[in-house]
C-alpha cells in the first residue's frame, strides 16, 4: 500500500498534480487533506487549482507551522490521502446570527450520519470565540453517534486570517468538517499536574476571566504564582510567563482542562484561549517536567489500545502552540520521542491553537489547550 502522507518542501501545482496522478492509479475515489503553515498561504490557490484540474476533492487548513520529522516547519506542506473521500463540509460565518452554530454544523452533516463508528474531525478557525459552547450544543444534536476530534487553525498572532479551505473557497470564522468512517478516534493528553489549592472564576465573559474569588483576575493570578512558584509576574513580563502558568479548569470527574492566558486587559481581566465557565473551579498548573515521559507514554498506550500496534503505520499529530512556547526546544524532543515510541512509519501534523477531544471513547467533546492530539491515519497494514 502506497504511503498516505507526503511532505512537500515546496508548494506548487506541479508537485500536487504529480502526487495525485500517482495516487489515483490505486485510489480512483481519493480525496486530499492539506496542512500548510501560514507562511504558505499565498500558495493555496495553486493547490486548489491542481485539485480542480484533477477532479480531486480537497480539504485543508493553515496553521502556524507544520510538524515534519520531529520538527516545526514554517515552509512546505503535508498532503494526506483519504482513500475514498468522506463527507466534507466547510461552514462559514458560524456566529452571524442566522442560526445556532451547532445547528449549522449538524445541518451541514445532513444525511451523512449513518451507523455508529465514524469520527467527526473538526478544524475551527481559532478566532471563533465560543468553541466550547458550540461543542456543548453539538453534543446535544449528535450525542454519541460519532467520536469527536479536532483542532484550531489560524495565525499564532491571533489576528484574523482566512485559514480553512476546500477546492473552491478560503474562509475564516468557520469550521471544516470531515466525517471519517470506521475511524477509532483520537487520543489527547497534556500531562499537567494540579496542585491542591483551588480558586474560583467568580465572573467571566466567554474567554475572559474578570474576577477570581471576587477580586480582579490578574491580581489573584500573580499572587498565586508568587505563593506557589516564587515568581513575580507583572504587566511588563506577563507575556513572558503566561504560557508557563496556565489555568486548569477542574471538572467534577477530576479531569483538568487547560486554559492558557494570552492577553492582560487594562481592567485586570485575563483573556484565555477557550471559554471559561462562570464559577469554574480553577487551579494554577504545574508545568510538565521536561524530562517526563508521562505524556508520551499515555499517548502511545491509548493509540495502541484504540488501533492495535502502531508500528509501521502513519500517525496524525497536532501539537499545541502554547505548549511549544512553554517547553521551547524540548517540544521537538517530545515529538521525536512520540515518533520513536510508537514506531510509526511517518508522522504528519501541525502546530495547533486549541485542541478538541474526549477523555473517554464516545465521550463528550471538550475544548483543550496545551495538549497533543494523535490519531492513526489510513488503514492498518496487512500482516
Amino acid at each position: 500500500m502506497a504511503a498516505g502522507m507526503r511532505y512537500c518542501a515546496t508548494v506548487d501545482g506541479a508537485t500536487v498534480r504529480e502526487i495525485l496522478a500517482e495516487w489515483r492509479t490505486e485510489y480512483p475515489s481519493l480525496g486530499l487533506l492539506a496542512l500548510l503553515p501560514e507562511a504558505e498561504k499565498d500558495r493555496v490557490p495553486a493547490l486548489q487549482a491542481a485539485c480542480r484540474e484533477a477532479g480531486v476533492p480537497l480539504a485543508g487548513a493553515l496553521f502556524p507551522a507544520v510538524v515534519a520529522e520531529g520538527e516545526f516547519r514554517v515552509g512546505g506542506m503535508w498532503l494526506l490521502r483519504l482513500d475514498e473521500m468522506p463527507p466534507l463540509a466547510l461552514v462559514p460565518a458560524l456566529n452571524d446570527g442566522s442560526a445556532d452554530p451547532a445547528e449549522k454544523i449538524a445541518a451541514a452533516l445532513g444525511g451523512h450520519l449513518g451507523e455508529k463508528g465514524a469520527t467527526l474531525f473538526m478544524i475551527f478557525d481559532a478566532m471563533v470565540p465560543n468553541i466550547s459552547t458550540i461543542l456543548d450544543g453539538l453534543y446535544l444534536q449528535l450525542a454519541d453517534r460519532v467520536r469527536y476530534m479536532g483542532v484550531n487553525a489560524g495565525s499564532e498572532t491571533f489576528q484574523p486570517m482566512p485559514c480553512l479551505f476546500d477546492r473552491e473557497r478560503v474562509i475564516g470564522d468557520g469550521v471544516l468538517l470531515l466525517l471519517l468512517p470506521h475511524h477509532a478516534g483520537a487520543i489527547l493528553e497534556h500531562g499537567y499536574l494540579a496542585p491542591e489549592r483551588m480558586i474560583t472564576a467568580t465572573a467571566t465573559e466567554g474567554n475572559r476571566i474578570l474576577t477570581i474569588d471576587w477580586r480582579p483576575a490578574f491580581e489573584v493570578y500573580r499572587e498565586v504564582i508568587f505563593a506557589q512558584y516564587g515568581v513575580e509576574v507583572n504587566r511588563d513580563n506577563f507575556y513572558q510567563y503566561a504560557t508557563h502558568f496556565p489555568f486548569g479548569i477542574v471538572r467534577a470527574d477530576d479531569d483538568i482542562i487547560v486554559r492558557i492566558p494570552v492577553a492582560l486587559e487594562q481592567d485586570g481581566s485575563l483573556f484565555c484561549v477557550g471559554e471559561v465557565p462562570p464559577n469554574a473551579m480553577l487551579t494554577l498548573l504545574q508545568a510538565p517536567e521536561v524530562d517526563s515521559t508521562h505524556t508520551v507514554e499515555t499517548l502511545v498506550k491509548g493509540l495502541n489500545t484504540l488501533n492495535g500496534p502502531m508500528a509501521g503505520r502513519e500517525l496524525l499529530t497536532f501539537y499545541c502552540a502554547g505548549r511549544r512556547m512553554h517547553l521551547g526546544d524540548k517540544s521537538a524532543d517530545e515529538l521525536k520521542a512520540l515518533e520513536a515510541r510508537t514506531g510509526v512509519a511517518r508522522m504528519a501534523g501541525a502546530l495547533s491553537l486549541g485542541e478538541i477531544g474526549s477523555v473517554t471513547e464516545w465521550g463528550y467533546p471538550l475544548f483543550h489547550n496545551a495538549t497533543l492530539v494523535c490519531s492513526a491515519w489510513g488503514k492498518a497494514p496487512e500482516r
